[in-house]
């Protein structure tokens, strides 16, 4: 009997040690530049989705960037080249969290896949395009036929026809009346949904066309949620926002991928935006934002 009870103690030791040797510290959503890390006596590269381990050390390079999520759902940003202890980052991070945003996290690094990876060069992003005759009436707009809204502020981005063309935006209703026409000569828009002349409307449509004539988009429609839908997205939201800053493109990585997982990809691609314009030089937005475009077939 001595010897069973020994032996049970001896696998529910076993097993405890395995379960600590899975506890990480960090995962690492985005990297920039030549970083490094320690563990033990081992110096490694920084990648996106490593994990670092509370008794590593981190280097930062010049120039770099590293976003961290703590295993605690808490996000954190590095820009200062310099040594860190790992140890040294948890202690910064305070206060009881929901591990909300490590779930989001997690969802966005699976998303990473090394599929979407490879073909990732079919997906041509906001980059422009050389256009053949055929399609010189066509312009390609990144957004779903018809989707759901859940923010006011919405990205319609589209494929740039030649270097200096100029574009019109325009929004109508449900029976064709337009309501707001907004010209551009770049490739993107930004719209209020909260602007007067669409506030009440519950489903706008809209589509994009150079300033010429020549050319144009297929029409979509912008769906607004629901009142009851709101309330039940919100919930969902409301502990993740408690735990990020919402002004840095780490947070905003995070909030892509909540919107993804509740398939309001419009709402999605507008906080890849942010986070590119808050990170402009750091790929890994960039890149996953290009595999989101791809995955979601939202070239149309």
């Amino acid at each position: 009997m001595k010897k069973f009870k020994l032996l049970n103690l001896i696998l529910l030791l076993l097993m405890a040690g395995v379960v600590h040797g899975q506890d990480y510290a960090f995962k690492v959503l985005a990297n920039k530049g030549n970083n490094k890390f320690k563990r033990e006596a081992e110096w490694q590269e920084v990648k996106t989705g490593a994990v670092l381990q509370t008794l590593d050390d981190l280097v930062l390079s010049k120039g770099a960037y590293v976003g961290l999520v703590h295993h605690s759902g808490k996000t954190l940003e590095l820009k200062t080249p310099g040594a860190y202890k790992v140890k040294d980052l948890e202690d910064t991070l305070k206060g009881v969290t929901s591990g909300a945003a490590g779930k989001y996290a997690d969802f966005v690094l699976s998303k990473m896949t090394a599929e979407t990876q490879k073909n990732r060069l079919k997906s041509t992003g906001s980059v422009t395009r050389e256009i053949t005759s055929a399609q010189q009436n066509i312009i390609k707009v990144y957004m779903p036929s018809s989707g759901k809204v859940l923010n006011n502020e919405v990205v319609v981005r589209w494929d740039s026809l030649y270097a200096e063309a100029e574009y019109i935006v325009t929004f109508k209703n449900m029976f064709e009346d337009t309501l707001l026409t907004l010209e551009s000569n770049h490739n993107s828009v930004t719209v209020n949904l909260a602007d007067s002349r669409l506030s009440k409307q519950n489903v706008i449509i809209f589509n994009v066309s150079s300033a010429d004539g020549n050319s144009s988009s297929k029409t979509f429609a912008l769906k607004k949620l629901k009142p009851e839908e709101q309330v039940k997205i919100n919930d969902s939201l409301k502990n993740l926002t408690e735990e990020i800053d919402q002004e840095n493109a780490l947070s905003q990585f995070i909030l892509a991928g909540f919107y993804e997982e509740n398939n309001l990809l419009i709402d999605a691609m507008g906080s890849y935006e942010k986070a590119i314009t808050l990170a402009p030089h750091v790929e890994t937005y960039k890149l996953a934002y290009s595999d989101f475009i791809l995955r979601n077939n939202l070239e149309n």
